[in-house]
């Protein structure tokens, strides 16, 4: 497994990568979670999908096993800001708007969203060594790009899987429990550094 990062300006270089990251997230929150977000039969692309997202996605013998969004706080594009952002305005139906106790516009903050995986990564090592490989890249991106904090709306049981990495993740909201998937969701936040005192998986 790799990773690559990019943003629109640089989907030509990876081939097929972007269009397929779509597809994985269309079969995960749209097929698997039952979520009520634009796609069509193949694939799944919101609002957030703009000239200022860049995407960390892994690669496993040329096929897209995992992947991410992640963009500055200080984005506007149109009538939107970034997710959490727009959360809180009371845009987004399916996230409470009391999701996040203040409003956080600062280039130093990073947005990370649609975090996916393919159930093709089976065993718990190889979902250890994606995932790592997934927020390594958007902590990468971020940090190029000033930033020194990431924070995502997440489900709860992630933040123990980033510590078990090394990130020093905390929950910075209140959770909640999404009814229709039925999972349980909060904002997390972490530093753009891991901390040195875990090993990067193999």
């Amino acid at each position: 497994m790799h990773n690559i990062t990019f943003d629109m300006s640089e989907l030509h270089r990876h081939g097929t990568a972007f269009y397929d990251y779509l597809k994985l997230r269309k079969q995960f929150f749209v097929d698997t979670l039952g979520w009520d977000i634009p796609h069509n039969d193949l694939v799944e692309m919101d609002q957030y999908d703009n000239p200022l997202a860049h995407y960390s996605l892994v690669l496993r013998d040329g096929a897209v096993v995992g992947g991410a969004r992640t963009m500055p706080t200080t984005s506007h594009w149109g009538g939107h800001t970034y997710m959490l952002r727009d959360a809180v305005a009371g845009k987004l139906a399916d996230i409470p708007s009391q999701v996040l106790g203040l409003e956080i516009d600062t280039p130093r903050v990073w947005e990370c969203t649609r975090l996916v995986m393919s159930d093709e990564v089976r065993s718990q090592a190889d979902r250890a060594r994606c995932l790592s490989l997934i927020v390594e890249g958007l902590a990468d991106v971020a940090r190029r790009h000033g930033a020194q904090e990431l924070m995502s709306l997440s489900p709860v049981s992630l933040m123990r899987a980033l510590r078990q990495l090394g990130w020093q993740a905390d929950r910075i909201g209140e959770p909640y429990c999404n009814p229709g998937d039925g999972r349980r969701y909060a904002v997390l936040s972490m530093p753009a550094e891991r901390s040195a005192r875990a090993p990067m998986p193999h």
